[in-house]
């Protein structure tokens, strides 16, 4: 039996949570390139309309569905329309997230309300998307979820406790999902971004911490989501059909893990 172990994801349905603006906007824009439909889940359904027509107007194909990724009739919704338009879901990527409307403060400090609505989507958001989609993958037998955490966990970047906290969480997930699932054909993996600009305003992010991120990366330059892509395409490809449970920092070398 010849293994697939090819690159491509030609055709593949690749549904990206939070892709109606900022880094999953440009993944949804980075796969269509390469030949993949993006589903473009958003709880803004206007921002997720706008991104799905770019694709289109571009020559790719695209499909954007309003989607709550803190409630399961939403998600639920949200599957069952990929699966009408075009029969197969290939890969989950799990990026919604709160952060950059997040104030830095001591964790003391932190709002009871506000951490609860962080480890809402954050964490409890990615679970319900996974347990949304592993059905059509395990009668597939064949697919990929891949959870976005966070370089701050291993830095342990403080005054985002509740951030950080949730992003550690995904890696635990993402581990112990990859055993549950692997018997099935799917592979689970983390992916861990360093700091990104993209067209969402941080308040929070001064061009003083800025430099101080980049001066501690071993590759000096501001990161861009194009320095995701790479490896999103990798494993949501057939060539990482034997790499699960994984956490893989990307970064330009702030942090090793």
């Amino acid at each position: 039996m010849t293994t697939d172990t090819s690159a491509a994801v030609t055709d593949r349905v690749i549904v990206i949570t939070g892709a109606g603006q900022g880094i999953g906007r440009a993944y949804a824009h980075h796969f269509a390139e390469n030949g993949a439909i993006p589903v473009i889940a958003d709880i803004d359904g206007d921002n997720g309309a706008r991104v799905a027509a770019e694709i289109e107007g571009a020559g790719g194909r695209a499909l954007a569905v309003q989607t709550d990724v803190t409630s399961p009739d939403s998600v639920a919704a949200m599957v069952d329309a990929t699966l009408s338009a075009y029969g197969r879901l290939d890969a989950l990527i799990n990026n919604a997230a709160i952060f950059v409307t997040l104030g830095r403060r001591p964790f003391e400090d932190i709002p009871l309300d506000e951490w609860r609505q962080v480890m809402d989507v954050n964490i409890t958001g990615c679970f319900i998307c996974a347990r949304a989609v592993i059905p059509a993958m395990r009668d597939a037998g064949w697919g990929r979820i891949i959870n976005i955490s966070s370089s701050t966990v291993p830095l342990g970047i403080p005054h985002f406790l509740h951030y950080v906290t949730s992003k550690s969480a995904l890696i635990g997930m993402s581990r112990a999902m990859a055993r549950e699932v692997g018997p099935d054909g799917i592979t689970v993996n983390a992916v861990l971004p360093g700091m990104i600009e993209t067209e969402i305003e941080n308040s929070g992010r001064t061009d003083q911490g800025r430099q101080h991120v980049i001066g501690n990366q071993s590759l000096q330059r501001q990161q861009t989501p194009d320095d995701m892509v790479g490896t999103l395409l990798f494993l949501a490809s057939p060539a990482s059909g034997f790499m699960t449970g994984q956490s893989i920092c990307v970064d330009g070398g702030s942090a090793f893990v």
